[in-house]
C-alpha cells in the first residue's frame, strides 16, 4: 500500500484532495519528493502534503495543497534532496525536458549517501558540484547524447570478452556525464541492475537511467583524482578534484577554459543554493 491523494474516480489534483492509503499503481499521486525546505510534494499534483486547517490536533486530515511555506506542510522527512524542485528549474531554464527533476531524485534512490552525507553546507555543495559538472557535460542539460557523430564507432572495445552485442557504434557518449564505451556500459548496467551492454538506448530514452549512469560514476569513478567525486566533496578536498576524476585532461593546464567553465557553474549554483563554495576549486 503507498499513500494517494484520491477523490471519487481516481487520483487528485485539487486543492483539498484526501491522502489515503491506496494499492500500489506506480502513478503520479503516489509519488512524492522531499524539498530542501521541508515539504512533501506529490509529483502528480505538484502540491503539498497539508495538515488540514492548521491544526496540530490528533486526528487531524491530511490533504494536498498549494506550497504556501506554512508550517501545517513543513515535516521533519529524512533523506529529501537538499535542492528544491524551484531551484532546480532556475539553475537550468533552458534545460531539455529530458532531464526532469522527477527523474533526478528517482535516480538517486540508487545512491542514498548522494547529497546526503555530512551537514547541510557539505550536502548542498556535493548536490552543486554534481550539477556544476553535468550542466557543463550537457551544454546545461542540453544535450542528452554525444554530438560529434563520427566519434560513435570508436566506442568499441573489441578485447572485452563480451564485445559490442549492441553494435559497434552503440556506445557513444549519453546522459549527464556522457557514459561511453561498451566496458562502461556493461560496468555501470551491472552496477544498477540494468541490461545497458544490450540495450545503451535505456540511457537516452529513460530519465531515471540516465540520471542514474552519472550518479554512479560520481559515487564510484576515480578517474586519475585517486577518489570519487562524492568522497572530494564530502572529505573537504573540493570541487577541483571532481573535475579531475571526471575530466583530467582539462587540468594541470591542459584547457583552463574548460576548468574555468566548471568553476563558474559551480560558483552560480552555489549561490542559489546559499552556500559557499569552498576551496579548491581548481585542479
Amino acid at each position: 500500500m503507498w499513500y494517494s491523494p484520491r477523490q471519487p474516480g481516481g487520483g487528485g489534483t485539487a486543492n483539498g484532495t484526501v491522502v489515503q492509503l491506496w494499492d500500489c499503481n506506480g502513478t503520479g499521486a503516489q509519488n512524492w519528493t522531499v524539498t530542501a525546505a521541508r515539504d512533501i510534494v506529490n509529483i502528480g499534483s505538484n502540491k503539498c502534503l497539508d495538515a488540514t486547517g492548521n491544526s496540530s490536533a490528533n486526528g487531524t486530515r491530511l490533504q494536498i495543497w498549494d506550497c504556501s511555506g506554512g508550517a501545517n506542510q513543513k515535516w521533519n522527512a529524512p533523506g529529501g534532496f537538499v535542492v528544491s524542485e524551484s531551484q532546480f528549474n532556475s539553475m537550468f531554464p533552458g534545460r531539455n525536458g529530458f532531464y526532469s527533476y522527477s527523474g533526478l531524485v528517482s535516480a538517486m534512490s540508487a545512491y542514498p549517501a548522494f547529497a546526503n552525507t555530512g551537514g547541510d553546507t557539505v550536502r548542498r555543495q556535493e548536490a552543486a558540484a554534481f550539477l556544476a559538472n553535468v550542466a557543463h557535460e550537457t551544454g546545461n542539460l542540453v544535450f542528452i547524447v554525444e554530438q560529434n557523430t563520427a566519434n560513435y564507432p570508436h566506442y568499441c572495445d573489441f578485447s572485452q570478452p563480451y564485445g559490442c552485442p549492441a553494435g559497434q557504434a552503440a556506445y557513444y557518449g549519453r546522459g549527464p556525464i556522457q557514459l561511453s564505451w561498451n566496458f562502461n556500459y556493461k560496468a555501470a548496467g551491472d552496477a544498477l541492475g540494468i541490461d545497458l551492454l544490450n540495450n545503451p538506448w535505456l540511457v537516452q530514452n529513460d530519465s531515471a537511467v540516465a540520471w542514474k549512469t552519472g550518479l554512479w560514476y560520481w559515487m564510484t569513478g576515480t578517474g586519475a583524482a585517486g577518489q570519487t567525486s562524492h568522497q572530494a566533496m564530502v572529505n573537504g578536498a573540493g570541487f577541483g578534484t571532481t573535475i579531475r576524476a571526471i575530466n583530467s585532461i582539462e587540468c594541470n593546464g591542459g584547457n583552463p577554459a574548460q576548468v574555468q567553465s566548471r568553476v563558474d557553474s559551480y560558483n552560480r549554483i552555489t549561490g542559489i543554493l546559499g552556500v559557499p563554495p569552498g576551496g579548491n576549486l581548481y585542479c
